[in-house]
């Protein structure tokens, strides 16, 4: 086995009202004095309001351009030089806070994190998911030290589109059917590795019990223990598998299958978390878990889950030409899909996956 690489959390996490008050303070604790703001249009709306005073700090803002490539990570490091920063500061949805983290990265300096979605565990992992400048995946970056700091104010996360939370959900349940293919198949099991199997199959508990009550609490507005336990998960936990697991506690199937629908134009306007959720059914039918897939049908369509092609916006006309796509970029070279401890899996197994789901699909509907 490979060595294991722990970076289990952040260095320093907190989730509750009113946390950002404590900003200037955990600001001075580490000594930094140039702060460059990272955020886009809309997440620094949403966070504006819940920031403190930073006038004791010299600041610089810069908005993102929508996507986390190369050369955004390039032009937001040149801007981060300019201003001498000693701390990258990123507030945002998950592409923004992989910017953050890979900016922090190419200039060595610490980055601290305030989600504006709980659609990702982007706030906790120290990886960036890399793509072109037209979104379409390209790889993604592990860094050798953990963020140094991340405040999630939920009142925040509670104003967000609900969609994001959906999202949220499907790809953080993606951590417990990924892990489980990556971790039971292995000779020995690390105590790292069991501790992320362990919080993987918790995020499974937690999103299968608390998730629609969640997303109906968002809906009205309430910040209830449900939302902030699922908002936690999707962030916390989420992050934690990887960071105890490392490559076993990652991705595998789901996210190359979202990896191909990002080449897939019909499902470009579709999330990140939508596209995996989509994923882990295709994962499943390669495994012969049709019944596993048949039981997660129902939470699906409750927490509002795309369930096939069709519901990603691909039409029945151009079906086999989609799955034809998705396999074709999902069983690349190095995707994750081949990370999985069973038998290796080719094209043609990916496309009669895909095909068999959108039979089964039909036949339920």
């Amino acid at each position: 086995m490979e060595s294991i690489q722990v970076r289990a959390t952040p260095g320093h996490y907190e989730c509750r009202s009113g946390v950002l008050q404590e900003l200037p303070r955990l600001l001075q604790e580490g000594r930094f004095e140039k702060v460059f703001i990272l955020s886009g249009h809309r997440s620094w709306e949403a966070a504006q309001e819940h920031f403190p005073d930073l006038s004791d700090f010299h600041t610089a803002y810069s908005t993102y351009n929508g996507e986390c490539s190369e050369s955004e990570i390039a032009r937001q490091a040149e801007l981060a030089s300019i201003h001498e920063a000693d701390l990258i500061l990123g507030v945002g949805g998950g592409k923004v806070l992989d910017v953050a983290k890979a900016v922090g990265h190419e200039m060595n300096k610490d980055v601290a994190l305030v989600p504006t979605l709980a659609s990702t565990c982007a706030a906790t992992t120290p990886l960036s998911v890399k793509y072109s400048d037209e979104g379409e995946f390209i790889t993604y970056t592990i860094f050798p030290r953990s963020t140094y700091l991340v405040l999630v104010e939920p009142e925040i996360l509670l104003q967000s589109p609900i969609a994001y939370l959906r999202a949220g959900i499907g790809d953080t349940l993606a951590k417990w059917y990924e892990a489980r293919a990556l971790i039971e198949g292995l000779p020995s099991t690390p105590v790292s590795v069991q501790l992320a199997y362990e919080v993987a199959k918790s995020c499974r508990d937690v999103l299968v019990k608390d998730g629609d009550q969640a997303v109906k609490d968002q809906q009205k507005g309430y910040l209830s223990d449900a939302f902030i336990r699922v908002i936690e998960t999707n962030l916390l936990s989420g992050g934690m598998v990887g960071g105890l697991g490392d490559r076993y506690g990652r991705i595998a199937g789901a996210h190359s299958i979202h990896n191909g629908l990002t080449h897939v134009t019909e499902a470009h306007s579709f999330l990140h978390g939508e596209k995996v959720a989509y994923g882990i059914l295709v994962q499943l039918v390669l495994e012969g878990e049709w019944a596993e897939v048949r039981g997660l049908f129902s939470f699906y369509e409750q927490i509002g889950l795309p369930l096939s092609l069709e519901l990603l916006g691909v039409a029945s006309a151009n079906m086999e030409g989609a799955a034809d796509v998705i396999a074709e970029y999902a069983t690349k070279e190095g995707e994750s899909i081949h990370f999985q401890t069973a038998l290796p899996v080719s094209k043609s197994d990916v496309i009669e996956a895909i095909l068999g789901l959108e039979a089964l699909q039909l036949t339920l509907s």
